[in-house]
């Protein structure tokens, strides 16, 4: 059971926006400055929640413990700044969803490990306006950590078991749960097959954005419900 938010938080890559086909774009950009084919789009999909470690990864087999790793991850990111909102948006049902939010007055709000000046760009480019809005170099620690949900609840004054957490990687779970506020994992994001989503230990698991309209109809029921019954 989900209690009526007070909030709601977004993970940003995979959750609120498909950013996957400006991130695949980049990569094989990169790919293509090494003298290799460009990946299929299908390939690189699965990857993106995991970031330019995960992308460089898959798209060249190399880890930041290999030498050349620092100058391929800074040129994958200046490459992916330079077209960072060409085909990105709101994964479908979404728009309607925020533009809900705001006019039930429900704060909305985004924390991601993507770095803040990308975050801030794209949002900006989007014409995006969360009510907070945390990244991945904001803080000492990033996700799986709690830290920035934390951070985020206190942003909004709110106690972190009054917010949702929605994201599409088990780090969101993981992070949600050690901050204590309900989380909810979408099927429609960047699922890496590293572990079956029902396993991540989420409180709720959907299928499609507009599964969330439907939790916050539930939920305010319930919450009707309670308050109906303890008036008696």
């Amino acid at each position: 059971m989900l209690p009526a938010p007070k909030a709601i938080l977004f993970d940003l890559d995979g959750t609120l926006l498909d950013t996957a086909p400006d991130m695949a774009a980049a990569l094989n950009r990169v790919r293509a400055e090494q003298g290799l084919e460009p990946m299929p789009f299908e390939a690189i999909r699965p990857h993106v929640s995991n970031g330019a470690r995960g992308l460089l990864g898959i798209g060249l087999g190399i880890t930041p413990d290999d030498s050349g790793y620092e100058g391929l991850r800074e040129r994958f990111l200046a490459l992916y700044a330079e077209d960072l909102a060409v085909h990105t948006c709101l994964f479908p049902g979404l728009e309607a969803l925020v533009e809900s939010l705001e006019q039930r007055a429900l704060p909305w709000g985004v924390v991601t490990n993507k770095p803040g000046e990308l975050t801030r760009r794209l949002l900006e480019a989007l014409e995006i306006t969360p009510a907070v809005v945390v990244c991945g170099d904001d803080l000492r620690r990033a996700k799986p950590h709690p830290d920035p949900l934390l951070f985020a609840a206190g942003k909004l004054r709110l106690p972190p078991n009054a917010i949702w957490y929605i994201g599409d990687h088990e780090r969101d779970v993981v992070a949600g749960n050690a901050a204590h506020m309900p989380t909810v994992a979408g099927r429609w994001g960047y699922l890496d097959g590293e572990r079956p989503i029902e396993s991540w230990g989420a409180t709720v698991v959907i299928d499609n954005p507009e599964d969330i309209a439907h939790l916050l109809s539930r939920a305010d029921q319930d919450a009707t419900h309670t308050e109906t019954v303890d008036a008696k």
